[in-house]
């Protein structure tokens, strides 16, 4: 490929900026940071589910040689803060209502010190009986003075009394996945001098971090700045505060850099986890196969406090359709406050939970038509110009039959035989416990799914960038967080594609320009995309300008291609740092996406998601039955991708998506016994790692979507999403 900024640009494959630095172990994380002088921070937590909390004594520990400071919630601002609802405190003062709450706080020299004073620090709790059914917690006594029901959604459509010759109906028990990244949560607080406090950290999202802290704190925003540090893995887990506000607090108290850093067990309980919960749902259809009514009763678990339970039911309960034309139904969700552990963002946002269920009861509806379950999709695939259950339009490309079609069409392995020479690591149960090829069976199952894109109800989605051009060389500042997803290739390939040059820089992201949203719901590439693309046409059109004018040229006529001010035959007029003449050009630009409405807004004509996209798997599993082993062969992949911007990083992210989704089919479960997390490691909590990873085809829908960023919309969620109903299919 040539190495041409057309070449790189939008389309192209080039490496990422942080690839090489990240190989060889050179890149910094969030980890790694330190400064001098710089204090360990650490948190006592509660060993209890729900419990009174009667005293705490800090001043054992603040009299251990070592300790810089020992907080409670008593030397705290009586604030609360929470990502949607602010509904927890900095500190528990009067109950605990997990288990990992924070308590107290300690500041001491090193590590070691700071762990002997939580140990040192005297609190006394009155145990109280832990609300742990969600079903029961609808109606149960209120855990929280918010009450137990986060948010209570129902709709409906068409006809009530609608019914089909053919009913199918089943209770589904969803469970629990944590976001397992590989760098814990970490970051450096430094005090400044007139009061207030910079945090390096990894995170998703800098201005709700900020804003958060600052409230809680009692502090004006400006007197708080975030930079981003190395993100080691995020998948929603990093949307939500954790340590933010206590490193804030102990640099501010001691008036020394704090860095804090979780361990391994401690994030298992810190953070919050795959909304678990239970879906009962009926469909009903005419003996030809095309449905009729669907009805779901959701309650998805959000652990005692809010966060985002309340748009992720409201995803779950609006795609719990899936990409099928229903004339009729009802839907009732309730995210419910209990004692588990805390429920947030997770990759696919509420969507798995819904595609696993619509997908398992298309599965005994074809079952008991006696028809093949691809056609019973296909023949009730969503097209555009159709409307969903809850009164949104499908306006945009609606290729839903034609990645079930071109799944289906994708070649299939050849299945291994009993008494061929077939390496463990190829069999059901890997390397560790290989199972028999005598008991494998094959399993072929596909599903499909829609998943919105983009902050939906009524939240506004936008994002802000500046480019600078000078010399030939372009700048990017926009405060969208790359957390692995490649927004910062991506940033730089809309770069190259609008100003025409190779030498394109992100600046790292920063609380001192405006927000660009978090780095959540897929929306990276077609918000912020979209801010850089604004930018870049607006410094390119001033530059231009000054070019036309110095030379007594036709703007009209001039265009910026690989490094060169060209004309409308292509000649090549000057070089882009020549026609710059020493000066720079530069402009800010803000993208928003469409309006949308609350869900149970309808009143409003607005759709509720900005947009949505498409996907259809299938999976090919080996099964021994007479183990329960399973080996996903390979999964098959076609999804609509509006365009794809890079083709490397696209299937980079249909694999890591895949591979989460075959996570939470066949291992990972976040097991509780009364409150109490069972398996807060990654010895007992089981990930996929690269023996479990099957082969994985990906083809792409290419229909842009109007309104974004060379038609671009994003995709990164939306394999997950697939993999787990179709992984499932095929076990089935």
């Amino acid at each position: 490929m040539s190495d041409s900024a057309s070449a790189r640009g939008i389309g192209g494959a080039p490496l990422r900026p942080d690839a090489v630095a990240k190989v060889r172990g050179e890149f910094e994380f969030a980890n790694d940071l330190a400064v001098e002088r710089m204090l360990f921070g650490a948190v006592l937590r509660s060993p209890h589910p729900y419990a009174r909390l009667i005293s705490v004594d800090v001043e054992p520990a603040r009299r251990i040689d070592g300790v810089r400071a020992a907080i409670s919630a008593w030397d705290v601002p009586d604030f609360m803060f929470g990502l949607v609802e602010r509904d927890e405190y900095v500190l528990a003062n009067d109950y605990v209502r997990y288990v990992g709450e924070p308590v107290a706080l300690v500041a001491a020299d090193d590590v070691h010190v700071a762990r002997r004073a939580l140990a040192a620090i005297a609190v006394e709790y009155e145990p109280l009986p832990p609300l742990t059914d969600p079903v029961a917690a609808i109606s149960a006594p209120a855990i929280h003075e918010g009450g137990n029901v986060i948010r209570h959604l129902e709709f409906s459509a068409g006809d009530a009394r609608a019914a089909g010759e053919v009913s199918v109906e089943a209770q589904y028990h969803l469970g629990r996945q944590d976001h397992a990244f590989l760098g814990s949560e970490a970051g450096l607080a430094i005090p400044d001098d007139e009061g207030g406090v910079h945090l390096r950290l990894a995170t998703q999202w800098l201005h709700s971090d900020r804003d958060q802290i600052a409230f809680s704190l009692g502090l004006p925003r400006e007197k708080v700045r975030l930079s981003l540090a190395g993100v080691g893995g995020a998948f929603g887990g990093r949307e939500d505060v954790t340590f933010q506000i206590h490193a804030c607090l102990l640099a501010l108290f001691t008036q020394q850099p704090v860095k804090m850093q979780f361990t391994r067990a401690e994030s298992f309980h810190a953070r919050r986890k795959r909304h678990p919960g239970v879906i009962w749902m009926r469909h009903q259809a005419t003996t030809e196969g095309d449905l009729v009514a669907v009805k779901a009763r959701i309650v998805l678990d959000g652990g005692p406090y809010a966060s985002t339970s309340g748009p992720v039911l409201a995803n779950t309960a609006s795609l719990i359709q899936g990409p099928y034309r229903v004339p009729n139904g009802h839907v009732e969700a309730w995210a419910v406050r209990t004692n588990n552990p805390m429920s947030g963002a997770m990759r696919g946002f509420g969507v798995p939970q819904a595609s696993y269920v619509h997908e398992a009861q298309m599965d005994r509806l074809a079952e008991a038509l006696g028809m093949d379950p691809v056609e019973l999709r296909l023949r009730n695939a969503l097209r555009e110009g159709d409307t969903l259950l809850f009164g949104q339009r499908l306006v945009g490309p609606t290729p839903v039959s034609e990645v079930i079609e071109r799944c289906r069409a994708m070649p299939l392995p050849r299945e291994q035989r009993a008494g061929e020479e077939v390496a463990d690591v190829r069999r059901p149960g890997g390397v560790g416990r290989a199972g028999s090829l005598e008991h494998t069976r094959r399993g072929v199952g596909l599903a499909a799914v829609v998943k919105n894109i983009a902050f939906s109800e009524s939240v506004v989605d936008e994002s802000t960038a500046s480019c600078v051009v000078r010399d030939g060389r372009a700048s990017i500042q926009c405060a969208a967080v790359e957390v692995g997803q490649g927004f910062v290739t991506v940033a730089q390939q809309i770069a190259r594609s609008v100003l025409g040059t190779g030498d394109v820089t992100v600046a790292r992201p920063d609380t001192m320009i405006s927000s660009a949203g978090s780095t959540s719901a897929s929306r990276q590439t077609q918000t912020s995309g979209g801010a850089v693309e604004k930018a870049c046409r607006t410094v390119k059109y001033r530059l231009l300008r000054y070019v036309a004018r110095t030379h007594r040229l036709d703007i009209n006529t001039l265009d910026l291609v690989d490094d060169h001010v060209v004309d409308a035959d292509g000649r090549r007029l000057m070089t882009i740092a020549g026609a710059c003449d020493g000066r720079f050009f530069q402009a800010t630009e803000r993208f928003v996406n469409r309006p949308t409405r609350e869900l149970d807004d309808t009143s409003s004509d607005l759709p509720v998601h900005v947009t949505l996209g498409y996907s259809a798997q299938r999976a090919v599993v080996d099964v021994d039955l007479e183990l329960g082993l399973v080996k996903v062969v390979q999964l098959d992949v076609c999804q609509d991708v509006g365009r794809v911007a890079n083709p490397l990083q696209m299937r980079g992210q249909i694999e890591g998506g895949t591979l989460q989704g075959v996570g939470l089919a066949l291992m990972e479960n976040l097991k509780t016994e009364e409150g109490h997390v069972l398996n807060p490691d990654l010895q007992f909590y089981l990930v996929p790692t690269i023996v479990d990873a099957p082969a994985v085809h990906a083809e792409f829908v290419e229909r842009e979507e109007p309104g974004l960023p060379f038609g671009m919309k994003g995709a990164s969620e939306i394999p997950l999403c697939n993999a787990l109903p179709a992984v499932a299919a095929a076990v089935r």
